[in-house]
């Protein structure tokens, strides 16, 4: 039989306590000063240290050496109230759930009134207070507010509004809060140092974050573990990550990495495939929910903060935030917020859902329809707006009667607005400048003349009234640059084909354009490519060097066919026209991508 972890490592003076500046410190000085009050509330969330604090409090005042903030650990009161003590006569500790009535109050005025049996006082401390009766409460009033010298009275409870008003009052009232994850973490990697446990990286924050700021329950949990763990070759005992997983009940890092990256390339397969084994494996589809929504927090943290992101996310490890960051760069944050939207609308209907599964399976089908790609209006860089759809003639506005009658038909130049509907007609070609009409001078007019014949002052036979409606149009033509014909397509890339045979050379020439392809056929493929290096290429085998382990096996994965390296293979064969087959390995001499391959 061992001792449960939370009772061995249970604080023995204030300043053993984690997270609870607020309150210790108080104490603390209080003590110094020998400024302590008669009556004390403590309140906070369970397993927060309340009635830890209560015995320290007790052990403080009652030690040989005190009234003093830091117990001798000594003396027989201090040794009867550690971690091992049976407890002292003078400290009594009452369950205020099963001793709430008016007569457990009458009980307890009675003993207090005799004297300390060994100690300088009688403590009496209230767990659960909040469950004593209006009553009971009543009973006590007059013995809080004015006790004899040798009493003190602690409440512990976790719910303060439920003590009366003139109990609470009569208090020193102390908030206890859960305590940080940073201090937790910090906390519980030291406790394993000591316990000489090994664990593995990232069972740690999970049970973290399973505790939920609570010491008790987080050191249960990690109890839990080791209890259930098996001894390494070296004698320790090793907490594996799996079992942490499946234990806690959490989702695996590698199935939030898949939907998210399904998410991220509009891989809709990969995203049901992902859900379905969450179902088959009994796992709660709103813990999966929850665990990605986190996920998701995590990557918005990561695209805001960049590099500093590890002072955030503190126990992540690096290749995990690597991974991360290029998600994040898919993603973009303005997607990451859109999904995290959806996913908390998700959550939200799914509490008290009768088909959670099918909650579940909505919810990758809006994100899928929503921030997919293919949904999104893509601009390409350089592209020309699309030209306007021609006005129809009806839509031409009407001239002012006023204006008809002034400006004679012939001379009249021609409306900015009816021009582009003349220039937007398939039929319209324009007139040569040089070919002048039947029976005209061969000799042009300058360029000045021929801007001042549309007015009506310009001298008479100056130009021939024929030419009048074709220089309007030419200038009408000139002033609209906007409604010009759309430029004709690219044509398609061709191969990019050396003579002779293909070399290492030529493949880490044409690996920049292989990569601009490869955007264009699967993001996730080449996110992959990206962090992918060309390290030799022989005859037609390519090997290429990934960053971690992780990325080989993702570059490898297929599914019905396809993967990563199918497009890559396709993409190439397209560039430099040969079919390669491939050596995919993890960087064990890492050098930086060669020149083009990061992303943007």
């Amino acid at each position: 039989m061992t001792t449960a972890l939370y009772r061995r490592y249970r604080p023995e003076a204030f300043g053993e306590m984690i997270g609870q500046s607020q309150v210790t410190d108080p104490l603390m000085t209080a003590l110094r000063g020998d400024r302590v009050g008669h009556a004390y509330l403590f309140s906070g969330p369970r397993g927060c240290g309340k009635t830890t604090s209560a015995r320290i409090l007790a052990r403080c005042l009652n030690c040989a050496q005190g009234p003093t903030d830091t117990p001798c650990g000594t003396c027989p009161s201090c040794v009867e109230l550690g971690r091992n003590g049976g407890g002292s006569l003078d400290v009594v500790e009452i369950d205020a759930a099963s001793h709430n009535g008016v007569d457990d109050a009458r009980d307890l005025r009675e003993r207090a009134i005799f004297a300390p049996a060994r100690d300088r006082f009688k403590i009496f401390i209230l767990d659960e207070a909040h469950m004593v009766s209006s009553q009971g409460f009543n009973a006590l009033l007059k013995l809080v507010e004015e006790p004899p010298d040798h009493v003190k009275f602690i409440f512990a409870t976790t719910e303060p509004e439920k003590v009366i008003g003139t109990i609470r009052s009569r208090t020193h009232h102390y908030p206890f809060r859960l305590v940080p994850p940073a201090a937790m973490l910090e906390y519980v990697q030291e406790l394993c140092t000591q316990e000489g446990v090994e664990v593995e990286t990232g069972v740690l924050p999970l049970v973290v974050r399973a505790g939920g700021g609570s010491p008790r329950d987080t050191l249960s949990l990690l109890d839990q573990l080791i209890a259930g763990s098996d001894v390494a070759e070296g004698g320790a005992v090793r907490v594996k990550y799996e079992r942490a997983v499946s234990l806690l009940g959490y989702t695996h890092a590698e199935l939030l990495d898949e939907v998210v990256e399904a998410f991220g390339s509009g891989d809709a397969a990969g995203a049901f495939a992902a859900v379905d084994r969450v179902v088959q494996t009994g796992q709660d589809p709103r813990r999966f929910v929850d665990d990605l929504l986190e996920r998701l927090r995590d990557l918005i943290i990561v695209a805001a903060t960049g590099d500093g992101a590890a002072a955030v996310l503190r126990g992540v490890p690096e290749d995990e935030l690597e991974r991360m960051g290029r998600q994040a760069v898919v993603f973009g944050t303005e997607r990451l917020s859109r999904t995290a939207d959806l996913v908390v609308t998700a959550l939200d209907d799914m509490t008290g859902a009768t088909s959670p599964r099918l909650q579940l399976e909505l919810m990758v089908a809006r994100v899928l329809a929503q921030t997919s790609p293919a949904t999104q209006p893509a601009v390409q860089a350089g592209a020309a707006p699309a030209a306007p759809a021609a006005m129809p003639p009806a839509a031409t506005p009407i001239v002012p009667s006023a204006t008809r009658d002034v400006a004679p038909a012939p001379t009249s130049p021609v409306s900015p607005v009816a021009a582009p509907a003349a220039a937007a007609q398939p039929a319209a070609t324009p007139q040569p400048a040089a070919a002048p009409p039947a029976g005209a001078p061969v000799s042009a007019p300058p360029a000045s003349a021929a801007t001042t014949d549309a007015s009506p002052s310009a001298p008479t036979g100056a130009a021939a009234p024929g030419d009048a409606p074709a220089a309007a149009g030419q200038r009408a033509t000139a002033s609209a640059p906007a409604i010009s014909a759309p430029a004709a397509p690219e044509p398609a890339a061709e191969p990019i084909v050396p003579d002779g045979p293909i070399t290492f050379a030529h493949v880490r020439d044409a690996w920049p354009e292989i990569l601009k392809r490869l955007e264009g056929v699967s993001r996730t493929s080449w996110l992959l490519a990206t962090v992918a290096r060309v390290a030799a290429f022989d005859d037609d085998v390519l090997t290429l060097v990934f960053q971690s382990q992780a990325d080989v096996a993702a570059f490898k994965k297929l599914q019905a066919g396809q993967g990563p390296s199918e497009d890559l293979r396709g993409v190439i064969q397209q560039v430099l026209g040969i079919r390669v087959k491939y050596i995919a390995r993890h960087d064990t001499d890492p050098t930086p991508p060669p020149a083009g391959a990061a992303p943007a």
